[in-house]
């Protein structure tokens, strides 16, 4: 993936767009057919041809425009191009709708035909208040009280009346909504940015921040936007503290909202991606095969909705998901070959949709198909994809910097690296230590690997059956556990004690799970 492909805006615009859009820009652009608007035609045409961003290959090609000219251009094409788009996809969303409509409203009124402005208003109202969308409403009262404040419109008492309440009721909801939506996004960046939970410490501030800013009575309001950032809130806060039974409810409840009010699916679309996102991975946190599964066929049902394929945003993250979800399954049943084999075609894609992909979103697969490929015994593949890990954003997600390293050191261990084990486990266990992220079970996986250079492989066997008791002990430890959320050590012991693949003794758990009923 080139990382200087998509510097330029302008050009992420262009890239972005679908032949259909394209046809209706130049349709758009040439009914005026001004010279200017013919020159940004011949930019768009030489933009949409460049593999790259390139600014001198682009003046090259267009020797009719120079250098000076080159900003005002673009300046004028990026504009034309989100104008175009504006009236393409104005069907297509609710919130292009009804800023259209507030638009009207607001020509016909500055054109002194208050009374059809009024009617607009009413009718967006209408439509707003279908839709749940009171921020929307906000501007649309706000309009018109002061049509009614300026102007004698012989409006009645009882609708001037009505009008003030509607604006306190707003005014109040928004208010309400805006506190959760922020809990929420403030509990997400805190998870981005750290991950779980690390300790008691971090445990008690996450239960403070919530208690604080949670709205005492907000159980009483029934609105979809105010139980819908109240279960986000939730739900972040019960991932965080690895509360997953929690956390699963909530998501669940998230799911169930859009189901109760399937409207909102189209309305939302973006919400409804990320709780069907947000189930699985609770599924998955669980073990809860047979409902991941059939999560996972909803899913790829909506994927293929008109829903789902509106806009870029809802397809890519749609897929992005849904295959993030594959792969956790074959992490879960510990099919690592046949997850391994799925990953070229994926690559191709993220490759492909790299304009839209987050940095979050590629450290998270990475790590991800690391563990599979040390799954399943290729410990130098996984390696590569580590070292990506390791050598990208250190801010971000650091808990995953911190088990990146842990298991690109048992990758070395496993490859025999004995001459570099020593310098990396100071290495690791002092960057784990620095980020308080080293838990009594990397403790003990730091003991037995300083040890282990010192032992016979007939000695070893007992070592590894010891460690394996010591560390099974901390399977219900809230703060231990978080480990084994990132990596199954467990699991890797096992099979050094049962002289079988990490693999095998994951899909037995998950025949044996079977066995019982579980999926």
């Amino acid at each position: 993936m080139t990382p200087n492909r998509f510097t330029d805006a302008l050009f992420q615009l262009v890239m972005s767009l679908e032949k259909s859009e394209k046809r209706h820009f130049k349709l758009y652009i040439k009914r005026s057919s001004a010279k200017e608007d013919l020159k940004i035609v011949q930019l768009f045409d030489v933009l949409d041809k460049l593999p790259e961003y390139d600014e001198k290959l682009l003046l090259k090609k267009l020797p009719s425009i120079q250098k000076p000219q080159l900003a005002n251009l673009k300046t004028h094409l990026y504009k034309q191009l989100l104008a175009s788009l504006r009236l393409l996809k104005t069907t297509d969303n609710i919130d292009l709708q009804l800023s259209e409509q507030l638009d009207y409203a607001r020509v016909l009124y500055n054109k002194g035909l208050k009374l059809q402005g009024l009617k607009i208003l009413e009718k967006a109202k209408e439509m707003a208040k279908a839709n749940h969308k009171y921020n929307f409403l906000a501007q649309v009262i706000s309009l018109e009280k002061k049509i009614e404040t300026l102007h004698i419109t012989r409006s009645s008492q009882e609708r001037t009346e009505v009008l003030t309440q509607e604006a306190l009721e707003i005014s109040g909801h928004i208010d309400r909504v805006v506190k959760l939506s922020n809990l929420a996004l403030l509990l997400y960046r805190w998870y981005i940015k750290n991950g779980h939970a690390r300790n008691e410490q971090d445990e008690l501030a996450i239960k403070a921040f919530f208690k604080e800013n949670l709205p005492a009575d907000i159980t009483t309001y029934s609105d979809f936007y105010v139980k819908l950032y109240l279960y986000q809130s939730h739900n972040w806060y019960a991932f965080i503290r690895q509360d997953f039974l929690m956390y699963y409810r909530y998501s669940k409840k998230w799911i169930d909202l859009f189901n109760d009010q399937p409207e909102m699916i189209g309305v939302e679309t973006g919400h409804y991606v990320k709780g069907m996102h947000n189930l699985l991975n609770a599924h998955f946190d669980l073990r809860n095969f047979k409902e991941f599964q059939h999560t996972l066929k909803q899913f790829e049902h909506f994927a293929e909705t008109h829903e789902a394929n509106t806009h870029d945003n809802f397809r890519i993250h749609t897929f992005i998901y849904i295959h993030g979800a594959k792969v956790n399954w074959h992490l879960m049943t510990g099919t690592f070959k046949e997850g391994l084999g799925m990953i070229p075609d994926m690559e191709v894609k993220m490759n492909e949709y790299a304009l839209y992909i987050d940095n979050h979103r590629m450290l998270v697969f990475n790590y991800k198909i690391a563990t599979m490929y040390f799954g399943s015994g290729d410990y130098n593949t996984a390696i590569d994809y580590l070292q990506k890990i390791m050598n990208g954003n250190a801010d971000l997600r650091i808990d995953l910097q911190c088990y990146a390293r842990l298991l690109h050191m048992m990758a070395h261990y496993e490859l025999g690296n004995f001459e570099i084990m020593e310098s990396l486990i100071k290495s690791v266990y002092r960057y784990m230590a620095k980020m308080e992220n080293v838990t009594v079970v990397e403790e003990e996986m730091f003991r037995f690997l300083r040890r282990s250079f010192n032992i016979s492989p007939r000695a070893l066997q007992p070592e590894l059956e010891s460690l394996l008791e010591k560390i099974k002990k901390f399977e219900k430890s809230m703060f231990a556990t978080r480990s084994f959320a990132y990596l199954d050590i467990i699991s890797w012991i096992e099979s050094k004690v049962q002289k079988k693949t990490m693999g095998e003794v994951i899909y037995n758990k998950y025949l044996l799970s079977r066995h019982k009923g579980k999926a």
